[in-house]
């Protein structure tokens, strides 16, 4: 990946961590933070990490895997915090600094299918959060990871599911095509603009874009075609009460880096007789919080044989 891609790839996350996240939206800013920090911790119990370690936090974004890894260990703790983003990168330097932390990181600037600056058979522990997802060639990214551990080193990560929404989006385009042109209904319609702009929407859509093209299953394929041996993964389905706080976190958040808002989906996509007529159905549904979320995340542990 040249340097101009990942410049480009990592304002778009830098701008998605700290922005349309949470649609720079205090309340709802917490909320999303309560929910990363269980993946974060997920991903520590996974790790098994004790002092004196070395590990690489692949994608570490605002640093929080990182961090929280260090509270948990202390001062013996070395973390390598690589990212495409040099936004990031550096934001998460100063909040390692501001948490008198700076000494244990390492800052760098790469992709996760090639670690530049990390040597081989060098860190006691690789983990993600929300990363492979976003990674066209997984293997590569896996190779990387094996490579960069010592003999008997430790792989965890948490990745994102979002297949089920690309299905969704799918299906809700089938079940329009089949209908009688002229008979379609109106408001699924306009759902299935909504979720086809921010999902893939066919089948070829859904082989070619990463964050669909693969299943939780492939994950263990791939770790195991890598090299890594006893793979585990949980996969986590849970529905949670709505999580939105308003209304209009609920119109400027995203679902992921790819994905416009609602807000922008409306206006470029809907006339405004349309807007109005979606937002009258749609809107009482999400302020009355009854809808629950569904959140859809697998964790994947796996070591790097000894011999």
């Amino acid at each position: 990946m040249k340097p101009r891609q990942l410049d480009s790839l990592g304002e778009l996350w830098f701008d998605w961590l700290l922005h349309r996240r949470q649609a720079d939206d205090p309340e709802y800013d917490r909320v999303v933070r309560r929910m990363a920090d269980g993946y974060a911790d997920r991903v520590l119990d996974g790790a098994r990490l004790v002092p004196g370690m070395t590990l690489a936090d692949i994608g570490s974004g605002e640093g929080l895997v990182a961090f929280r890894a260090i509270d948990r260990v202390g001062p013996s703790l070395r973390v390598l915090l690589t990212d495409t983003s040099e936004s990031l990168l550096r934001h998460a330097e100063t909040l390692a600094i501001k948490r008198g932390v700076r000494s244990q990181c390492t800052f760098l600037h790469c992709g996760a299918e090639q670690l530049d600056g990390i040597d081989d058979a060098s860190v006691d522990v690789v983990t993600t959060r929300s990363v492979l997802a976003y990674v066209s060639d997984k293997r590569a990214a896996l190779r990387e990871f094996h490579r960069v551990l010592k003999p008997g080193g430790r792989l965890s990560l948490a990745e994102p599911v979002f297949r089920d929404d690309a299905f969704l989006a799918r299906a809700l385009k089938e079940t329009l095509d089949a209908q009688p042109h002229g008979s379609q209904d109106r408001f699924m319609s306009l759902v299935h603009r909504w979720k086809a702009a921010q999902y893939p929407d066919t089948e070829e859509k859904i082989s070619r874009n990463p964050m669909t093209n693969y299943s939780e299953r492939e994950l263990v394929r791939f770790a195991q075609d890598c090299g890594f041996a006893e793979i585990h993964l949980e996969l986590h389905i849970d529905l949670l009460p709505f999580i939105f706080t308003s209304w209009e976190a609920f119109l400027d958040s995203t679902p992921h880096p790819w994905a416009p808002a609602l807000r922008v989906i409306l206006e470029e996509r809907f006339t405004s007789e349309e807007r109005q007529f979606f937002e009258g159905v749609l809107r009482p549904a999400v302020e009355s919080g009854q809808s629950p979320t569904v959140e859809r995340m697998a964790y994947l542990t796996a070591g790097k044989p000894s011999a």
